[in-house]
C-alpha cells in the first residue's frame, strides 16, 4: 500500500496582520491535564491541574499556534515545582517565539497528617495555584497561592457564654509573590498555625477532645486570622507581596464573615 501523499496546507496564523494591535495574552485556559507535583520532601505526587497558558502576540502577527501549548504539556514528564514551572514557562516562550507569557496551574494537593493524640493518618486536601509570569519589560514574577481549611472559634461567644462557644470551619487563602524559595507546605503551615485549630481528615475521640479544647483556648475573629498571618508574612524575606484572605462559614449565621489584607513589602507601609 502506498504511503499517503503529503499535502501542503496554508498556515494562516503565520501571515502578517495589518491592524497594528498587540494582544496582551492569547492562548488556552481551563485545560485539564494530569501532572506530578514535587513535595517539600522531594517526592512527587499525582494530581490533575487546570492550566492557563498565554503569550503576548506582537502587532504584526495574525495568531499564535494553539496546538503548541498542549504539545508542551504533553512532552513535560518531570514533577512540577516553582523552579520547574519557571523552566517550563521559558520553554513555552521559546516554542511560541514570544517575548512574554504566563503559565498557571491550579490543582488539589493532598498532605498526609497525623491526628494529634492517636496518631492515625489521613489526608487533607488543599487548593493550590502556581503561576509564572515572564515579561520582557519586568522579568519574572512567580506566585504561589494556597487555600487551607481551618477551624476558627469566636472570642466574643466564648467570653459572653456560660459554657461553650460557637466555632466554624474557615478557608484561609494566602497568595504570595515570591523573591525566594517557598513551598506549598510552608504556606499551609502558616495558615494552620495561626488558626484556632487545624483540621484533620480522621480523628478518634481523644483527638476530638484535643482539637475542641485547642480551639477553645485559641479563639480568633476573622480579623485576628488575617492580621496574625500578615505578621508572619511580613517577617518572611522570601515574600515580596502577598494577599491573605479568610472566609469563616459562620455556624450561627446564614452568611460568611470575611477579611482581607493586601500588602507589597517593597513599598513602605503608610
Amino acid at each position: 500500500m502506498n504511503a499517503p501523499e503529503r499535502i501542503s496546507l496554508p498556515d494562516i496564523q503565520s501571515r502578517p496582520d495589518t491592524r497594528s494591535i498587540v494582544i496582551d495574552r492569547v492562548g488556552i485556559k481551563d485545560l485539564l491535564h494530569p501532572i506530578r507535583v514535587r513535595t517539600a520532601g522531594g517526592e512527587s505526587v499525582a494530581t490533575v491541574a487546570t492550566a492557563e497558558m498565554y503569550v503576548r502576540l506582537p502587532a504584526h502577527a495574525t495568531g499564535t499556534h494553539m496546538s503548541r501549548f498542549v504539545e508542551l504539556l504533553e512532552a513535560h514528564e518531570h514533577p512540577v515545582d516553582l523552579p520547574g514551572l519557571r523552566e517550563l514557562t521559558g520553554r513555552m516562550l521559546q516554542r511560541l517565539d514570544a517575548e512574554s507569557g504566563f503559565l498557571g496551574l491550579s490543582f488539589p494537593y493532598f498532605i498526609r497528617k497525623l491526628a494529634p493524640v492517636s496518631g492515625v493518618a489521613s489526608r487533607v486536601d488543599y487548593r493550590v495555584v502556581m503561576s509564572c509570569d515572564m515579561r520582557a519589560d519586568r522579568g519574572v514574577v512567580q506566585t504561589l497561592e494556597v487555600t487551607a481549611p481551618v477551624t476558627s472559634l469566636c472570642p466574643c461567644s466564648r467570653e459572653i457564654s456560660d459554657y461553650g462557644a460557637h466555632n466554624q470551619r474557615s478557608h484561609i487563602t494566602i497568595a504570595a509573590t515570591l523573591c525566594g524559595d517557598l513551598t506549598i507546605e510552608d504556606l499551609v503551615a502558616v495558615a494552620e498555625q495561626e488558626a484556632s485549630c487545624e483540621v484533620f481528615g480522621l480523628l478518634k475521640r481523644p483527638d476530638e477532645k484535643w482539637v475542641t479544647e485547642r480551639a477553645y483556648d485559641n479563639p480568633k475573629f476573622v480579623e485576628d486570622l488575617v492580621r496574625d498571618i500578615a505578621l508572619r508574612l511580613d517577617a518572611d524575606d522570601r515574600i515580596a507581596r502577598y494577599v491573605v484572605e479568610s472566609e469563616n462559614f459562620e455556624s450561627i449565621h446564614n452568611h460568611s464573615a470575611y477579611a482581607r489584607i493586601e500588602r507589597d513589602r517593597r513599598v513602605p507601609a503608610a
